[in-house]
């Protein structure tokens, strides 16, 4: 044995499409300093247009690959058993009117969700009570309390995301990236069953 080089795949790495995947993309490496740069730009993968935007790498197709240009290597796994490979396409340009219509719909529809929560709660006579309470006084348009109200609103929203457009507020993640983050597991773990699955299948009928 010339020494022991251990892997560990990466979670999901991602690509531009016809690209060559090297090892170094797909895995973390460690071995003796002599042999690892070659290591690194051992080919795994070459994507295709056959392969679409989602493939699913098995540690043993790595193991194979090493072995076949250093099979006097003692290769250890660490980690997942796979690693998706995500292919990234060029996107066409959206155009300015559409990116406008699409941000007004955004807009109007997020104002009629808010409203009409309003309208079920029955917000406005919750204020008005509010108002009454306070000061002694009935007003139909409790705007002391509404106006601040509407800045609170928009003040939480802003909050409970993290972010001011582009501009995270700190480096805590906001309940929805914990969503995203969670459901993007959920994804992957389907793709590489899935996958497996399909390989057994194609396995049993040969």
């Amino acid at each position: 044995m010339e020494g022991i080089v251990y892997i560990r795949l990466r979670n999901r790495v991602q690509v531009k499409e016809e690209s060559l995947v090297k090892l170094h993309q797909l895995a973390q490496i460690i071995a003796p300093e002599y042999v690892l740069e070659e290591l690194k730009q051992i080919p795994i993968h070459q994507v295709t247009a056959k392969d679409k935007n989602i493939i699913v790498i098995d540690v043993m197709k790595v193991i194979n690959s090493i072995l076949n240009k250093k099979p006097q290597l003692d290769i250890q796994t660490i980690g997942p058993t796979q690693s998706i490979i995500e292919v990234i396409y060029k996107k066409k340009a959206v155009s300015f009117p559409l990116f406008i219509c699409v941000w007004l719909l955004l807009f109007i529809g997020a104002a009629m969700a808010i409203m009409n929560f309003h309208e079920d709660v029955s917000m406005r006579e919750v204020h008005q009570r509010l108002y009454h309470f306070v000061t002694g006084e009935e007003d139909p348009h409790p705007l002391l309390f509404q106006v601040p109200y509407s800045f609170g609103l928009g003040l939480g929203m802003i909050l409970f995301f993290n972010h001011v457009f582009r501009k995270r507020l700190n480096e805590e993640p906001s309940p929805l990236e914990v969503e995203m983050f969670k459901y993007q597991q959920d994804l992957d773990q389907y793709v590489i069953l899935h996958e497996n699955k399909e390989s057994m299948k194609h396995i049993d009928d040969n």
